[in-house]
Formats: C-alpha cells, sequence, structure tokens
C-alpha cells in the first residue's frame, strides 16, 4: 500500500515482489530475506514502546529518530500509526576514496609554543575500522590510544541499547597488543580493517600520537580515538545509513559520558536523494550537531566527473531527451528524477533497440513494463511532509532467468504539460560501473549524501601540488542553491596515511581529505574549550572560523563556489594563526 508518511523508495519496494527485490541493488536494502523483517528508520513523537511487545525491536536516537526492525506484515500497520510522523528505509553507502599538514599549516600550529595536538579532545573515527596494531594508534609505550572499538560486524557484546556488534574496551585492546602470539591477539580482538580504508582515514586525523618521529604524525596525533567499524555480519553486505546514525549516536553520547569535546569524520555516502539536505539521515545529522560539543566532518564524496548527474530547465510545450549508457554486465539500475511538484510532464523510456514505453502521465504507485530481458519498475512519488520535490524513480532489473540488464544506450523523454518552475535533476547510483553514465552530464550538485546536510562541515579534495581543485571531488550546491556546500577543501590527492598490516602509503579521494578538517577540529576545540580561549568553540562557530580562515586558490576567481566552497585548508604564511583565523596566543 502506497502511503505519503513512508518515502516512495521504500513504498516501491513494499510493492516490489520478493524476486524483483532480490533482484534489485536498491530494493532490498534493510530487508532480511529469511526472517521477513525490515529495517527502518523513522521519526517519531511521544510513546512507541508498546511496539515491542508486538515483536518489533527499537533502536532509539536522539531528537526522536529510531531504527526500527519489524516484521512485514506490520509495516503498515506502524505507518499508520499518529506517533509515527516519516518512515524511510535504509541506504547502502560506499567509501569516497578515488603531503597535507605542512601545506594546511597544521605542523606550524603543532610546533607552536603551546604545541596543539587535540590533547584531551574525543576523535571518532566512523569507517572500515582500524588496524589496531599499528604504531600510529599506540602510546610510546606500546598500549593503545583507543578508548572503545565498537565492531559492528561481530556479533557478541555491543554497547548497551543498541543491537548489533561487539564494543572492545581500552583494556581489551592492551590486552590483545601484549599477547605473546597473533592468534591469542586475533582471540582476544578479533576486529579487522580489511579494507584499510579507515585506518588510512583515522591515520591522517589523528595518527602517530607515540612516535617520535613526526613524520607521518597526524593532525590531531594526541586525541582520545574512539573507532566504529559499520556494517554487519552478513557476507558481502555494504554499510547502511541506519547502522551510520547508530554510530553517530553512539559517538555523541559517548562523549557526553566523558564530558569531551567530539570530532566526528564521515568518509562515507551514496547518490539515492533529493540532495536538498530533507532526508530522515540529514535532518537527523542536522539535529545531533546542534547536541553538546562536537562538529561532524563529511566528505563530499568522488561523483564530480563520474557523469551520473544529470540537469537541466523544461519550458512549456518542450520536450527534452536525456540520454544515459548502462555499461555491460550490470545486474540493475535505478534512475532518480526529481522535479518540482508544481510542474506537470509526462516521461517516456526509450530502450536501446528503439522500443518506446509512453508518454506515461503522473499516476501514483507503481508501474511494471518489459522490454526485451529487462524488467522495468516506474514509480511516481509524492512530495513528503520533509521536502516539496517529487520523484519520479526507474528501477531495471533483469528479468527471470537473465543475470543482467540489457546495456546500450537508454533515454528518457519529458513532454512538457504544466511548468511553473522547470527545474530536474536525474542521478545514476554512485555503485554504478564506469561505463554506466550521462552522455550530457552535469557536474554541479554531485555532492553525495550525507554531505547535503546543512549543520555538517562538508569537506572536498583539492590537489596540494598543483594547486588546484581535485576533478573528481563532489560538486555543490545543494538542489535549489539552498546550502552552500562544499564549505571547504582540504588536500586529497596522493596522501600518505598509515596502511592496514603496516607501513605508509599514498591514497586519494574526499575521504582522505575530510581527516585533515576533522583533525583541525579537533585542535581548535582543544585550544578553544580546554584551554578556555573559546568555550564555545564547536558546530556552526567552528565552521565559520574554518571557512574565514580558509584560503584561495589562484585556479579560482571567484568564492564561494561549487567546487571548493569558500576555499581550502590552506595557508600560505607560517604563522600557526592563520589556520584557523583568530589569534591563539
Amino acid at each position: 500500500m502506497n502511503d505519503q508518511k513512508r518515502e516512495n523508495l521504500l513504498n516501491l519496494s513494499l510493492d516490489a515482489t520478493t524476486a524483483e527485490r532480490a533482484a534489485s541493488s536498491s530494493l532490498s536494502t534493510g530487508y532480511d530475506f529469511t526472517a521477513k523483517t525490515w529495517e527502518v528508520i523513522v521519526q517519531y513523537q511521544g510513546d512507541i514502546s508498546f511496539l515491542e511487545q508486538e515483536g518489533v525491536r527499537i533502536t532509539y536516537l536522539f531528537f526522536q529518530y529510531a531504527i526500527l526492525t519489524l516484521p512485514e506484515q506490520l509495516v503498515d500497520y506502524v505507518t499508520k500509526l499518529p506517533q509515527i510522523t516519516y518512515m524511510e528505509m535504509p541506504k547502502r553507502l560506499f567509501f569516497a576514496d578515488f603531503a597535507g599538514r605542512s601545506i594546511s599549516c597544521i605542523q606550524p600550529l603543532q610546533e607552536s609554543s603551546q604545541g596543539f595536538f587535540g590533547d584531551g579532545v574525543l576523535l571518532a573515527c566512523i569507517d572500515s575500522g582500524v588496524d589496531y596494531t599499528h604504531p600510529a594508534f599506540r602510546n610510546a609505550d606500546g598500549s593503545t590510544r583507543i578508548f572503545a572499538l565498537w565492531d559492528q560486524t561481530i556479533p557478541g557484546s555491543p554497547p548497551e541499547n543498541y543491537p548489533l556488534g561487539t564494543q572492545y574496551t581500552r583494556q581489551q585492546i592492551d590486552e590483545a597488543l601484549s599477547a605473546p602470539t597473533p592468534e591469542e591477539r586475533n582471540r582476544l580482538v578479533p576486529s579487522r580493517d580489511t579494507s584499510g580504508h579507515g585506518t588510512a582515514v583515522l591515520g591522517i586525523a589523528a595518527g602517530g600520537g607515540g612516535s617520535e618521529d613526526s613524520l607521518y604524525r597526524g593532525v590531531a596525533s594526541k586525541a582520545i580515538l574512539l573507532v566504529i567499524k559499520l556494517g554487519s555480519s552478513e557476507p558481502d553486505s555494504f554499510p547502511r545509513t541506519t547502522q551510520l546514525m547508530m554510530a553517530v549516536d553512539y559517538a555523541v553520547r559517548t562523549a557526553l559520558f566523558l564530558q569531551k569535546p567530539l570530532a566526528i569524520n564521515l568518509s562515507f555516502g551514496n547518490n539515492y536523494g533529493s540532495h536538498s539536505g530533507t532526508s530522515l539521515l540529514e535532518t537527523y545529522l542536522n539535529q545531533v550537531s546542534r547536541l553538546a560539543q562536537n562538529v561532524i566532518c563529511i566528505g563530499s564524496g568522488n561523483e564530480g566527473i563520474s557523469a551520473r548527474h544529470a540537469a537541466g530547465n523544461l519550458s512549456p510545450s518542450e520536450t527534452k531527451r536525456i540520454e544515459f549508457a548502462i555499461g555491460p554486465y550490470e545486474p540493475s539500475m535505478s534512475l532518480q528524477l526529481w522535479k518540482s511538484y508544481t510542474d506537470t510532464f509526462d516521461i517516456t523510456i526509450v530502450a536501446p533497440d528503439g522500443t518506446r514505453i509512453g508518454p506515461l502521465q503522473s499516476i501514483l504507485g507503481t508501474v511494471r513494463f518489459r522490454v526485451r530481458t529487462t524488467e522495468i519498475l516506474l514509480y511516481y512519488g509524492m512530495p513528503s511532509p520533509h521536502s516539496q520535490a517529487q520523484e519520479i524513480y526507474l528501477d531495471l532489473l533483469p528479468s527471470s532467468g537473465q543475470s543482467f540488464i540489457n546495456s546500450g544506450i537508454w533515454a528518457v523523454e519529458l513532454h512538457a504539460r504544466t511548468i511553473v518552475m522547470g527545474n530536474y535533476d536525474l542521478w545514476l547510483p554512485g555503485f554504478a560501473g564506469t561505463q554506466t553514465r550521462f552522455y550530457l552530464p552535469a557536474p554541479e550538485t554531485t555532492l553525495t549524501i550525507p554531505s547535503t546536510a546543512r549543520y555538517a562541515i562538508t569537506v572536498g579534495a583539492y590537489n596540494p601540488r598543483f594547486q588546484s581543485y581535485a576533478d573528481f571531488s563532489g560538486r555543490g550546491y545543494t538542489r535549489f542553491f539552498q546550502d552552500i556546500k562544499p564549505d571547504l577543501c582540504a588536500p586529497g590527492v596522493d596522501i600518505s596515511a598509515p596502511v592496514s598490516g603496516g607501513g605508509y602509503g599514498a591514497f586519494t579521494g574526499t575521504s582522505f581529505a575530510v581527516p585533515f578538517v576533522t583533525g583541525s577540529a579537533a585542535l581548535m576545540m582543544e585550544w578553544g574549550i580546554l584551554y578556555g580561549n573559546d568555550p564555545f568553540l564547536y558546530g556552526e562557530k567552528l565552521k565559520a572560523f574554518l571557512i574565514r580562515g580558509a584560503r584561495r586558490l589562484p585556479s579560482e576567481s571567484v568564492y564561494p563556489n561549487p567546487r571548493l566552497g569558500y576555499g581550502c585548508l590552506l595557508c600560505t604564511s607560517d604563522a600557526a594563526d592563520d589556520l584557523i583565523g583568530v589569534d591563539l596566543g
């Protein structure tokens, strides 16, 4: 049943058959095929604890957000409850990966008379985990700098009030580090960073605390470390936005318990949504950003040159054709079209063999078609309580007995009927193959979600060697120019960072630009909050100081701009106060 208290994608997923969900890369996210349960994000009011008696598992988050795991037959019932104001399904998250300290003026700050290293600030890295044995995360005596490590992928002993994973304390990690054999160490703390992504990110933000060699030292090298490895125990699973929201909630609660300022680093993102900052994930991050003494730093993603965004303006009585390629061996594909609800236009789908479906008028709900060996699900959505935008969603699935959808040149034709605004945006998913792309892409508004959250610090990447924007870096602004994003950029090309398993390597992507800003935020909070120079140096105030101190590259003449925001975490003098634009004393 279609319900306007649910997002369009969840309505379509509930309409889909079990076979369609299994074939889709998007429609099954959050669905357990064995237990026949859904994991959903809700915003609620009042008391919903009675749902636990009906078999619903509830993970409470701040500000009346919650993660529910409920049987499929209860989804409609729960949606209709007056306590539930809105419901969304989770989305898959992907890494934003494709020397930095000195060029960002961090080294002079570390080597100043006071020496700022983030000491006493809690720095949370929500990522793929960490190689906790790496010297970058150990003190000079060999003990760990990690306060706690929550591995969401290892069932066993999760933090209190959370439903998944295992939490390892500082004491448990130290015991593992002291183990006589690798086998014993792995038995005591079996958490691994198999991709190495989180190890590199955390190393840039805060590595090297116990090392006498400052060559590879991170920005906030004496910060207290909190590590959350996202994911589930299911094999080959991707992290989901629900797990991310729990991780942020956990980090903030830990900071409140320790009474420490908190800098959170997020290097994940996805392409699904209106890119206007209105999803439950984005509004939740906005709310949490105002809680306690914290700042959330998020990478803008690597979609700048991926050609997965198209945009334009439709005039009255006009027809526009948007062509896109679907590369070979795509198991499924989705296409989002976002427009103003005040506009009405029909769409026609054109397959690679010339078959035309449409023009299709706006019909609320799911419509199914078949072209050769590809099944097409079309869903016309409605505005939500959080957004005036209308979504038209296409999901392309292989027909029964097939493994892949039809490759080739597809097209969507937009036929104007009533036009008031005329603007439209289309996105392909970020996980698509490199040959799947629009033929006439729009590189702007390629920020990944949740970097579109208004009160987060959104960080893009630049190339420090050439003093230029890194073309892969996700560009702003948010849809309809609601917010200037990214806020600023940091070095993101060939960045030296710890490698899982030992040693150091070079990394590229906005994933590795964000931790420069996260670490810098920790230094600023150390100076402001812990040294007593400015007890309110967090949240939007900290962001304001960062963008005021941002430096302009010669390659750009207008600031702010969609590529670099207000500028870069960069300075041209050795003065430590140039990092943040205030006198550090």
